[in-house]
């Protein structure tokens, strides 16, 4: 049924016709992440702060906003970047007010998702968290009484798109037009969004109310590529291995999202080298679940969200196999300014071919369950972790005491669409180590206060040092399994346990070609194929400028050392005794306002600061 819209070119005036037909009892929904109506959803925001007798709920997930931090030699990197890093983003005024703990009592804001590691310390984030699959957002929403809707839209000869954004919003329309839901359809229209298609498009007389003004024209928010390391390198390598030619993929967003998709064209354009690699990675496991040849039939992208190396794989002809006339199939998407460019140049009929589609779809079997079944032949759904113990279970998205990191998203959903599938694998990746306090510990444990995907539902799990392969595998295989991928510095600790807890029998260890698990050995045998450019730092490009480049591997070494004040102090005395500072070490003090001090605690930085692009300079 058609609706009568009506258009705006002020947020205020908007804001006034959705109380007019909604009322004083607001329950919005903004999509998650790049598709929120901000200028609206501030407006609104507002108008709750002005008048205490409007009941706002705000539902929503992933709330994009700059990294705050407490470091300030971290802040003096990013001040002078953000806008050019993150892009000119509109600050939504909900996140100001939860950071500031300033939120007014009848406003409230409830996610599915939060940004990875920004909300840990804020009890209203922590409070009013809704753990959920995304899929079953949507019917959450329907039971709180949704009425309003605030998406960013963009338009093309008469017809609409959620761009980025179908994840849950089409699904909404859906349940509209069937009756069961009843909602005012607010939406801003953002000229800076690329027009996507499949369950994307929409007619323009479903919305009731529009937001477009060049006033409220914004630049979408970046989400800068980070540097991968070389264990992070050597996963996506081992991970590229498990890709089926002929198959299906999803894969993450982040640096070890970029390594797989590095890795896949590495095996695809460059064989030899790909396998030279894996050859001198491999520990001597094998099995049959491996591939190492390039890609004759290619690829078909399934993924909750479409990330930019998925653009990349398609550039190189890997991404090629088509359901429905697409490539790809993917539900939301926030990447880096290249990757919206790269979206909006693209001729028509080849960015058809990178269909958005709601969660619905994309997360689960359900509706058009042969079809699915049909397309989604070799599926490989590829997630990341935080921890896993040893037994199998994965920890992704929360700490053991309670604390919410993210969100569990899709994972599960691809966990259990990996075992309903007849030839599918759930892949979770995780670096094998961490540092805390400036100490290493291991990301594989014996047991841990949470879980994300429990250990019977264990698949794959692959580090730096290799795959452990552990669907239908009894106990002690799978802890056996885990211990070869684990860091040799915590294999023994772990098998003492298992024995105690007679997990494995007592004479068992180790083998020895199985104990040289270390940091060392990645370098020695990565470090060479970096430096012929196979495995770049940044694989699809940066957004930094050279200077800044040259400034994260030192800001990431300062940071190792923050929690020993004798390695800082030796940092200190060594770049105290650097009586000549090099010109390109000049720069970087001058981008980090350090060339002149003012201060003790600016000198002392200076000199730390120093020290620590030399100590980088001399690991090269």
């Amino acid at each position: 049924m058609a609706r009568h819209l009506v258009q705006f070119d002020t947020p205020e005036k908007i804001v006034d016709a959705i109380i007019g037909k909604v009322g004083k009892n607001i329950v919005a929904a903004l999509p998650l992440g790049l598709g929120k109506a901000c200028h609206i959803a501030n407006a609104l925001v507002e108008r709750a702060i002005e008048d205490p007798s409007i009941n706002l709920q705000i539902f929503t997930a992933l709330t994009l906003t700059t990294p705050r931090t407490k470091s300030d030699m971290r802040a003096r990197f990013l001040g002078p970047a953000e806008k050019r890093l993150f892009g000119d983003y509109p600050e939504l005024l909900y996140a100001k007010l939860m950071r500031e703990n300033n939120l007014p009592d009848n406003i409230q804001v409830r996610e599915f998702f939060l940004m990875a590691g920004q909300w840990l310390e804020n009890p209203s984030a922590q409070q009013n968290y809704i753990p959920a699959n995304y899929t079953y957002a949507l019917p959450y929403l329907l039971e709180r009484g949704l009425n309003l809707v605030l998406p960013l839209i963009c338009e093309k000869d008469g017809q609409c798109s959620f761009s980025c954004n179908p994840d849950i919003m089409s699904d909404l329309l859906k349940a509209r037009r069937a009756g069961r839901a009843d909602f005012i359809f607010a939406a801003q229209v953002n000229e800076n969004l690329p027009f996507m298609y499949g369950e994307a498009v929409f007619p323009k007389d479903e919305i009731d109310l529009l937001l477009d003004s060049p006033e409220t024209q914004f630049e979408l928010y970046s989400a800068p590529k980070r540097p991968v390391d070389l264990a992070e390198q050597a996963i996506g390598l081992h991970t590229a291995r498990l890709i089926e030619d002929g198959g299906t993929l999803q894969i993450g967003i982040g640096s070890i999202g970029d390594a797989i998709a590095k890795a896949l064209i590495l095996r695809h354009i460059n064989n030899e080298e790909f396998k030279n690699l894996i050859h001198h990675l491999n520990t001597g496991d094998n099995t049959d679940i491996y591939n190492d040849a390039p890609f004759e039939h290619g690829l078909y992208g399934l993924s909750e969200m479409f990330v930019d190396g998925f653009l990349h794989l398609a550039e190189q002809g890997i991404l090629k196999r088509e359901v429905d006339g697409a490539v790809l199939h993917g539900g939301f998407f926030v990447d880096s300014r290249d990757f919206y460019n790269k979206l909006r140049a693209m001729p028509e009929e080849e960015r058809k071919r990178f269909k958005m589609m709601p969660v619905s779809y994309t997360n689960e079997l359900y509706h058009d369950e042969e079809q699915k079944r049909k397309a989604r032949i070799k599926g490989r759904f590829i997630n990341n972790a935080m921890m896993a113990t040893v037994r199998g279970a994965v920890v992704s998205d929360a700490l053991e005491d309670g604390r919410v990191v993210s969100g569990v998203g899709g994972q599960y959903n691809f966990a259990a669409q990996s075992f309903a599938l007849e030839d599918a694998r759930f892949i979770i990746t995780l670096k094998s180590t961490r540092l805390h306090k400036g100490i290493t510990i291991s990301n594989i444990v014996w047991s841990y206060g949470h879980e994300t995907i429990p250990w019977h539902m264990r698949d794959i799990i692959i580090t730096e040092y290799g795959v452990a392969d552990l669907r239908g595998k009894s106990d002690e295989e799978a802890i056996k399994a885990m211990l070869a991928i684990t860091d040799s510095r915590f294999q023994e600790g772990l098998l003492a346990k298992a024995k105690e807890l007679g997990k494995i029998e007592k004479n068992w260890q180790i083998p020895e070609r199985l104990k040289n698990n270390t940091p060392q050995r990645i370098e020695r045998v990565l470090r060479p194929a970096r430096q012929k450019g196979l495995l770049p730092t940044f694989p699809f490009g940066s957004d930094f400028t050279e200077v800044e480049l040259r400034l994260l591997p030192a800001l990431k070494i300062l940071k190792n050392h923050i929690h020993s004040k004798s390695a800082l102090l030796g940092m200190f005395f060594k770049g105290l005794r650097m009586r000549k500072i090099n010109p390109e070490n000049t720069e970087c003090l001058e981008r980090m306002n350090l060339s002149r001090t003012s201060s003790i605690k600016e000198f002392v930085y200076q000199k730390i600061l120093l020290a620590a692009l030399e100590k980088n300079k001399e690991s090269k």
